[in-house]
């Protein structure tokens, strides 16, 4: 049962209970909840249109950014090393509350070390396996260039020789340094030059191709990329210095488990709001904390086809070395987990939980998507382009975006351009496309009225206040025909 109301900029209903499958309908035509406030923005009208956005797990690869936390959290629990570096966390939320506003840059310049690094190995690298002839060649490179700085130096004419200078910023590429190359390409000419070593003529003989699998046994294939799992799961040595545990716990209907660390939660909660946001010491209550994160119209369902924890609304507790640092609140609903909120002590910043829990969630969803194969996405509540905060989402691929007018889902690439142009835009190209779940027949809507429930059609007869009608047509568009006839809406 549902109480409708109509805000500036924003559609908004109080929901008192909701089956996971109205929620999974509700969030495909871009509404969201917090607690049992469920809303949907009006996209048209907002400074900031809200786009909805899921990943596709199955198919999802980490970027080096996401393998540097992962990395980073494996030698915290192993050896209790501490690595502070420039990454910050990503908290996975709805509401822009965090300064976050640098992340996007700060991950390109991750990315962008983490390749350097790996471009100057494979550099070096090749230049041990050059031969003799290589090291005398650059022997006389070095001679030729050091007396080319000596004359530089002494201030004597060298109109025969070039020399590049590194150009102004932003001005062109610095010639005086060689070409990047791909850490793949130069894989590549290291093994073709290998190849061409142990064979000069260009071809195999009988008998050496005869004999090659001797002396040559098929290698497995080692420059495959490791897994998500792989990353997270990656084994600990037996004296490693720290523990991590991640407890799913259903947190509506509250379960025993969720009771007996309520208020350790809580704790972690009013930390994170007071040194994160900046809140007083008096602001998060145990109320607010209750109604915005553990509060949820989400109905518990168990079907024996469904994940072994059931449908609903939970807490992902992590657990280290005996105590709660940080909480995932996600909806597991029947083709998706959808991450709602998180938080975490602040002492472990330094950890990018953030980041982690995101990639902690997608692996979860990937192993709920074994038992139950409908489960396939993983949603990350809403990425808004023209706000850095919230624009990180997009870095979790491959993604997709909800298009505001149809509700059909159009890879995140192919909506881009259109942001780059406009804050609002309609991703679906088809302009004969319409929203296929769109309401047809309002009369077939359920209302609640003096305890009775009627269709639409009869309520209406009741009524003569012409904004009524409105209200509740309103309403039925934006909830489609499927959920306005099994959601019940309360009118008074």
């Amino acid at each position: 049962m549902v109480t409708f109301k109509l805000r500036p900029a924003e559609m908004s209903m109080w929901a008192h209970s909701m089956t996971v499958q109205d929620y999974q309908d509700l969030i495909d035509r871009g509404w969201r909840r917090s607690g049992k406030y469920v809303y949907k923005p009006v996209m048209n009208q907002t400074c900031c249109p809200q786009y909805t956005i899921r990943c596709r797990p199955l198919q999802f690869q980490p970027s080096k950014s996401h393998k540097k936390v992962l990395k980073k959290m494996l030698k915290f629990l192993a050896k209790g090393e501490i690595s502070r570096g420039n990454c910050e966390d990503e908290p996975m939320e709805d509401a822009v509350a965090g300064d976050f506003g640098l992340i996007n840059k700060l991950d390109i310049q991750c990315d962008l070390k983490t390749l350097s690094d790996d471009l100057k190995e494979s550099l070096e690298s090749e230049e041990k396996k050059k031969g003799k002839s290589s090291k005398k060649e650059e022997s006389n490179e070095l001679s030729r260039s050091q007396d080319i700085e000596e004359k530089l130096g002494s201030g004597e004419p060298s109109h025969s020789v070039k020399v590049h200078t590194a150009p102004k910023p932003g001005k062109g590429a610095d010639l005086s340094k060689p070409p990047c190359r791909k850490a793949k390409e130069i894989r590549k000419e290291r093994k073709r030059l290998k190849l061409m070593q142990q064979n000069p003529d260009g071809e195999l003989g009988g008998l050496q191709a005869r004999r090659e699998p001797s002396f040559c046994p098929p290698k497995a294939k080692s420059n495959q990329p490791k897994s998500l799992e792989d990353l997270i799961f990656e084994s600990l040595p037996e004296n490693a210095s720290h523990k991590l545990e991640v407890r799913v716990v259903r947190s509506s209907p509250p379960s025993s488990q969720f009771k007996a660390t309520f208020q350790e939660s809580y704790q972690v909660y009013k930390r994170y709001q007071m040194v994160i946001h900046k809140d007083p010491p008096d602001k998060p209550t145990v109320s607010q904390f209750t109604r915005f994160l553990c509060n949820s119209p989400l109905e518990a369902e168990n079907p024996p086809n469904g994940p072994d924890c059931g449908y609903g609304s939970f807490h992902q507790q992590y657990w280290l070395d005996g105590k709660i640092i940080a909480v995932g609140v996600i909806d597991i609903l029947p083709y998706c987990v959808s991450s709602v909120y998180l938080y975490y002590d602040p002492d472990y910043s330094f950890l990018s939980l953030g980041v982690y829990s995101a990639l902690r969630e997608i692996a979860f969803t990937r192993q709920l998507h074994e038992k139950t194969s409908q489960l396939n996405y993983y949603y990350m509540g809403f990425y808004i382009h023209s706000c850095p905060k919230m624009k990180y989402k997009g870095q979790y691929r491959p993604s997709d975006l909800l298009c505001p007018e149809t509700y059909v889902w159009v890879p995140i690439e192919q909506c881009l351009p259109s942001l780059e142009n406009s804050k609002y835009c309609r991703f679906n190209q088809d302009p004969q496309a319409v929203d296929e779940g769109r309401s047809r027949e309002p009369d077939r809507l359920q209302v609640l009225y003096k305890k009775v429930v009627m269709p639409y059609g009869v309520y209406r007869k009741q009524q003569k206040d012409p904004s009524e009608e409105a209200a509740v047509l309103q309403y039925a568009r934006l909830v489609g025909q499927a959920c306005s006839e099994r959601m019940l809406l309360f009118r008074n």
